[in-house]
C-alpha cells in the first residue's frame, strides 16, 4: 500500500510539474501570459500547452496546438532588434536537447529558423560538466533584413534529450516592422512527430544525437509585404489547418541570403495603386501589395485557401 501511495504521489507530482512552454511571446490560448489578446470566438484557454505535440511517433496535436491564431498580433517586433523569448519557471527539461526559434509568413505552412540552442537547451552548459538547469530566457537578434508583415507566426520547438521521444512546440502571433522583401534560411526541423518524420533517439549522454538534422537543413525563403505599424487584426496570411510543415532533410546549409521585394508582374487598374494597400489577384489564388504606387508580384495563399478582400486589406481562408 505504501509503495502504491508513493507511486501515485510521484505520478501526481510529474503531472503538476509538466514540461515546458513559452510565456513570451504569448502562445495561443495561454492563460499564463502577462499580456494577451482576447480569445478567438468560441475558444477557451488551454492549460496543457506544455505537453508534447508529438510523442513516440504519434501526433498529439497540430504543431501550434491550435490552428486558429489570436485575433490580433500580441507583440510588435522590429527587424534588426534584440528580442527575448521567455519560458515558464520550473518545468521538466529532460536534460536539455535541441531548441529552435522560427517564424512563418504564410500562416504556419513554412517556418524559417532565426535562432538555435542546440544540445543543452535550458542548461547553462553540458549537464555532465556541471551545467545547471536554469536558463528560462533566450535573447537573440532578429536579422536586419527580415521582412516586415502585420501578422507573423512565431514558433518555438524542442526535441528533448532524455525520456520518451517527443516534440514540443508553442506558437505566438506577432507583427514585425520592416521593409517588404524576402529572407532565406534553414527550414525548421520537425522530428518525433508521426509517420514521415525522422525519429531522433534518446541521447544517452551523446549530445551530438540528431544534430545533422539541425546543421544540414533544407533552405526555405519567406516573404513579407512590409509593415511600419498600425493595425494587426487583418492578415494576408492564411489560418493554417496543416498539422505540420514538411519534413526537414539533410541537404547542404548555404549562407543566409536576402532578396529585394518582388517587382510588379501582375497589375490592376493600369498599374497604379495607393501604397500600403492590398488586393486579391484576379483568380483569388493569392494577393498583391502596393509599394511605391505599383502592385507587386502575387503572393500565393496556402494550398486549398483563396483570397478575400476586406477594404484595403486581404486575408486567405477556406472557400
Amino acid at each position: 500500500m505504501l509503495l502504491k501511495s508513493a507511486t501515485a504521489l510521484l505520478t501526481l507530482a510529474t503531472a503538476v510539474l509538466g514540461h515546458m512552454e513559452i510565456t513570451y511571446p504569448c502562445p495561443r490560448y495561454s492563460s499564463k501570459c502577462a499580456t494577451r489578446p482576447a480569445l478567438p470566438p468560441g475558444q477557451s484557454f488551454d492549460y496543457n500547452l506544455n505537453v508534447p505535440a508529438g510523442s513516440n511517433g504519434n501526433i498529439n496535436s497540430p504543431i501550434c496546438h491550435h490552428n486558429t491564431p489570436w485575433p490580433q498580433a500580441n507583440e510588435v517586433w522590429t527587424a534588426g532588434e534584440t528580442v527575448s523569448v521567455q519560458f515558464q519557471s520550473g518545468g521538466a527539461t529532460h536534460s536539455g536537447g535541441h531548441c529552435e526559434f522560427s517564424v512563418s509568413y504564410d500562416g504556419g505552412q513554412t517556418f524559417v529558423v532565426l535562432y538555435q540552442r542546440l544540445r543543452y537547451c535550458f542548461f547553462t552548459s553540458a549537464p555532465s560538466q556541471g551545467g545547471t538547469d536554469s536558463v528560462r530566457t533566450y535573447t537573440f537578434n532578429l536579422p536586419a533584413n527580415l521582412p516586415g508583415a502585420p501578422r507573423v507566426t512565431f514558433l518555438w520547438s524542442w526535441v528533448n534529450a532524455v525520456g520518451n521521444r517527443e516534440f514540443y512546440s508553442n506558437c505566438g502571433d506577432i507583427a514585425i516592422k520592416g521593409a517588404a522583401g524576402s529572407y532565406t534560411g534553414k527550414k525548421v526541423t520537425i522530428a518525433n512527430y508521426g509517420a514521415g518524420y525522422p525519429v531522433i533517439p534518446e541521447f544517452l549522454g551523446n549530445y551530438e544525437t540528431g544534430i545533422s538534422y539541425y546543421t544540414n537543413g533544407t533552405q526555405v525563403t519567406v516573404s513579407g509585404p512590409g509593415f511600419s505599424g498600425g493595425t494587426t487584426t487583418t492578415s494576408a496570411a492564411p489560418t493554417s489547418t496543416s498539422s505540420a510543415p514538411p519534413i526537414t532533410t539533410t541537404s547542404a546549409h548555404p549562407t543566409t541570403t536576402t532578396s529585394a521585394a518582388p517587382t510588379s508582374s501582375t497589375t490592376s487598374g493600369g498599374g497604379s495603386c495607393t501604397s500600403g494597400t492590398y488586393q486579391c489577384s484576379p483568380d483569388k489564388s493569392g494577393y498583391q501589395y502596393c509599394s511605391g504606387g505599383v502592385w507587386g508580384s502575387s503572393q500565393l495563399c496556402a494550398a486549398g485557401t483563396i483570397c478575400y478582400q476586406s477594404g484595403t486589406s486581404v486575408y486567405c481562408s477556406w472557400p
